[in-house]
């Protein structure tokens, strides 16, 4: 079990922050890594912190695990908090996200494919040909990445 299930031993259903991250990863084309969850929605590797982890280890270790590529140097885009992005699952689970931005243009190896657990579909589009479905906060986030370019 990971640091969340863990804590979710504990607290129950009560509403948390969590920390986590989000990854733009740019090819040598310009273009971003999206993947499709299994909602249905695209939106950009990501995940929650393991207990003891750097935001940059948990970057990195989710662009991995999701996609199947390794990534170098990460650069911070921002961060995102707040009551507007209070999240309450299906079962039951309540959180406030304070989520860690990263872009990385830094693609060292490893063969894309979407691991098939948190995402079906992984690839590469041009930001004028977003698809739509995209998770509204990681569009902002998108938005956000190529107007600091």
């Amino acid at each position: 079990m990971g640091y969340v299930d863990d804590l979710r031993q504990i607290v129950g259903n009560q509403p948390l922050n969590l920390v986590g991250v989000a990854v733009a990863v740019i090819n040598e084309n310009g273009d971003i890594l999206l993947q499709r969850r299994l909602d249905g929605k695209w939106g950009v590797p990501g995940g929650f912190m393991e207990l003891g982890e750097s935001t940059e280890e948990a970057g990195r270790r989710e662009v991995l695990e999701e996609t199947g590529l390794e990534i170098g140097k990460l650069d911070l885009v921002g961060v995102i908090s707040g009551k507007e992005h209070f999240v309450k699952l299906p079962n039951g689970d309540e959180f406030y996200p304070v989520t860690i931005a990263y872009s990385s243009k830094e693609i060292k190896g490893g063969i894309l494919k979407a691991d098939g657990k948190e995402s079906n579909e992984a690839m590469f589009f041009k930001a004028s040909e977003l698809p739509d479905g995209l998770n509204p906060l990681i569009k902002g986030l998108i938005k956000q990445y190529f107007t600091s370019l």
